[in-house]
């Protein structure tokens, strides 16, 4: 039997609107764990709401037949629409990039000369900085790179397919090739920023909880946080094209 084209939609737009109903929690919780990567100035509320025009556009477009669970299918739609509306309303400062940017040509110059992980130190003394600005350096690092990381992640993933259509070969190849390559750079990382990247990316623990676990402050979590992503940036130095548009002056 032919389902008729006004009963169709009337059964697809039920659904929609039942599966935004039961993950709104989920809206929050990805909120609040962005915005302990954001200066104080951003409200949640603004995540919140372009996390729903997310989550409603998840709902509308999702396809269980392409194997992914709702739920993942919608967390990267979420954030996608909760990044785009960090860009739109410039919450980082250029000189939080600026700043991320020396420090990761500063860790890449120690690491080719030693052979090892740059000491924070020993990167303070290359930037001719005091290791306190230093590391508060990195600390708002931490809380910009939301928008320079995740981009790269998001190009490297899988929203430009949902959005345009499917990659090119060329593009397939350079995700795999970045995400090939981040692995491994993390893998190198010194064992406790590997942990708090793994706490707060895999876990899913907010900077308070990972420093409950660690045994030290919020702030120093944020710096740990920060010293392995202006690492990881250093090291990713043939992708840094996705994001260059952020760090121009």
């Amino acid at each position: 039997m032919i389902v008729p084209a006004a009963e169709y939609r009337a059964v697809a737009q039920d659904n929609a609107a039942a599966l935004v109903q039961q993950h709104t929690e989920l809206v929050r919780r990805i909120a609040h764990h962005l915005a302990t990567r954001l200066p104080a100035s951003v409200e949640i509320d603004d995540l919140v709401q372009a996390g729903m025009l997310g989550l409603i556009e998840a709902s509308r477009g999702f396809d269980a037949s392409q194997g992914a669970s709702f739920e993942t299918y919608a967390s990267i739609r979420i954030r996608g629409a909760m990044i785009d509306e960090i860009r739109r309303g410039d919450w980082v400062p250029r000189s939080v990039h600026r700043g991320a940017r020396s420090a990761a040509a500063a860790i890449h110059r120690v690491e080719q000369r030693t052979g090892r992980a740059a000491q924070a130190q020993e990167v303070a003394d290359e930037m001719a900085l005091p290791l306190a600005e230093y590391l508060k350096l990195v600390e708002n690092a931490a809380r910009g790179h939301v928008l320079s990381l995740d981009a790269q992640a998001e190009d490297a993933g899988e929203m430009p397919a949902v959005r345009d259509g499917g990659p090119s070969p060329q593009q397939r190849l350079e995700r795999s090739e970045f995400a090939a390559m981040l692995e491994s750079e993390i893998h190198r990382l010194p064992e406790r920023e590997r942990l708090v990247l793994s706490l707060y990316y895999e876990q899913e623990l907010n900077l308070r909880e990972i420093g409950a676990v660690l045994g030290v402050s919020e702030s120093r979590v944020c710096q740990i946080h920060g010293q392995a992503m202006v690492r990881l940036r250093g090291r990713l130095e043939p992708f840094r094209g996705i994001d260059a548009d952020l760090d121009d002056e």
